[in-house]
């Protein structure tokens, strides 16, 4: 399947918090978009393989995504190892998108950075020819990354996006993780998802709309006009 947008996951649930919003926006334009997620994310202290699968499943469907993989990593250990970038290149060939999100690459969460140094030698790769990986040489033009992480940081993105119409929608898609942000949190202040809500709307009170998601990227962005800017 050709895809327009791949988002690049650590593990099922990073997709939807960092850019479900993004995502929904994405396919009601009519853009292809499709997510990878690297490892299961399981073990967690809540979780399990069956429940984290199920959970998936929950939230593809209320993102109304009609392509979602997962390429079996390690979780807690993943690296960018050659087996493991040879793995996603060939995703890459596979599905040819032009556009790639993977998380920032800076985090206290070892996974994240991993993913993220992964995709961009994955990315260099995808376009090697004389190789054994299937699909026909390609690369991606863009990585775009969005903001999933652990630190105590404030991002400085490079644009945000307005989900104010979608993030409802995200919400929900959020919630279908219910052993990952409310089992176990009942009791915790202030609450997770209202934690993300509040984001939400920090973002979205900084360019003037609602809610709103940061994104980022290593290389400058590019524009044909200025017609789009809010």
């Amino acid at each position: 399947m050709k895809l327009d947008v791949m988002v690049v996951a650590p593990h099922p649930d990073d997709a939807e918090l960092g850019m479900g919003g993004a995502i929904l926006n994405m396919l009601a334009s009519g853009m292809k978009v499709g997510v990878l997620d690297l490892t299961t994310g399981e073990p967690t202290p809540y979780g399990s393989l069956e429940k984290r699968a199920a959970e998936t499943a929950a939230a593809t469907e209320a993102l109304g995504l009609s392509w979602r993989e997962n390429l079996g990593l390690p979780n807690r250990s993943l690296e960018a190892t050659l087996e493991a970038r040879k793995l996603l290149a060939s995703k890459f060939r596979l599905h040819q998108p032009d556009w790639i999100f993977a998380p920032y690459w800076t985090d206290a969460h070892p996974d994240h950075t991993a993913a993220t140094e992964l995709v961009e030698a994955a990315r260099f790769w995808a376009k090697l020819s004389k190789t054994d990986m299937p699909g026909e040489r390609f690369h991606p033009k863009r990585i775009y990354n969005y903001y999933c992480v652990h630190l105590k940081m404030h991002a400085q993105p490079k644009f945000v996006l307005d989900i104010s119409d979608q993030w409802e929608q995200k919400f929900e898609a959020i919630k279908c993780y219910h052993s990952q942000f409310i089992k176990g949190r009942e009791d915790v202040s202030p609450a997770f998802l209202d934690q993300l809500r509040d984001e939400a709307s920090y973002w979205g009170r900084s360019i003037g709309v609602r809610y709103g998601e940061p994104f980022t990227s290593r290389e400058p962005l590019g524009m044909t006009g200025l017609g789009l800017l809010v």
